[in-house]
């Protein structure tokens, strides 16, 4: 009986990852959707979709793998969570890009409105995501990753050192900046640290299991 848990709760944690990043990839088309500038990240696969012949989920899947070899290298702790979320992620953002139905966005005030909105469907489906307990995306783990290797320096000038790299780069292959990238790289935060104290969630209490970690708990189940 508790070998027939074990798995169910790992299948019932892959279940809760992948809705967790629909949930969040639905945030990111609404801050791609408001059109008033694009994050960090999403500034470079845009960036590098319009210099190849891969479309934004490509480009986006592209750059979480290589991200996830970095970390790989770099021996940061990766689950299943961190490969699903570099497989799905950008393409999950493509495909409520593909099949919106509404007109490009031309309105400065209502685009802040769409992106603060996107911020919450993000913080929403990470805290769905992450409450399956096997470890961060792979820009996550990248963070940490650099963040240990500058002990001196506070994390959140690691994440603002790393994001400026990212912007420029997207920057320079041709990626839409402007008031929303300022919004995002600020805001966001703010508004996921506001949506987990509504919802009492704290990310630092949960215990992520590796891919060996996990991958033990399956064969258990099964011997």
């Amino acid at each position: 009986m508790e070998e027939t848990t074990g798995r169910r709760q790992v299948i019932f944690g892959w279940l809760r990852i992948v809705l967790g990043l629909l949930i969040f990839a639905f945030g990111v088309h609404l801050t791609i959707y408001a059109n008033i500038g694009l994050a960090p990240w999403d500034c470079l696969g845009m960036g590098l979709a319009k210099h190849t012949p891969f479309n934004y989920g490509i480009s986006m899947t592209l750059i979480a793998v290589t991200v996830l070899l970095i970390d790989l290298l770099m021996k940061e702790r990766i689950g299943f969570g961190t490969v699903i979320d570099a497989l799905l992620t950008g393409n999950f953002v493509q495909l409520f890009n593909s099949f919106n139905p509404f007109s490009e966005n031309e309105s400065l005030w209502l685009g802040i409105v769409i992106m603060l909105v996107g911020f919450v469907f993000m913080a929403l489906g990470m805290w769905v995501y992450m409450s399956a307990e096997q470890c961060c995306g792979p820009r996550d783990s990248l963070l940490i990753g650099l963040g240990k290797r500058m002990p001196r320096v506070p994390i959140g000038i690691v994440e603002v050192l790393l994001w400026a790299v990212v912007l420029l780069a997207g920057w320079l292959l041709g990626g839409k900046v402007g008031i929303g990238t300022v919004l995002s790289t600020f805001g966001a935060g703010l508004v996921m640290q506001l949506v987990y104290n509504i919802i009492h969630f704290e990310p630092r209490k949960l215990r992520h299991r590796s891919l060996i970690e996990t991958a033990k708990q399956l064969a258990g189940s099964r011997s």
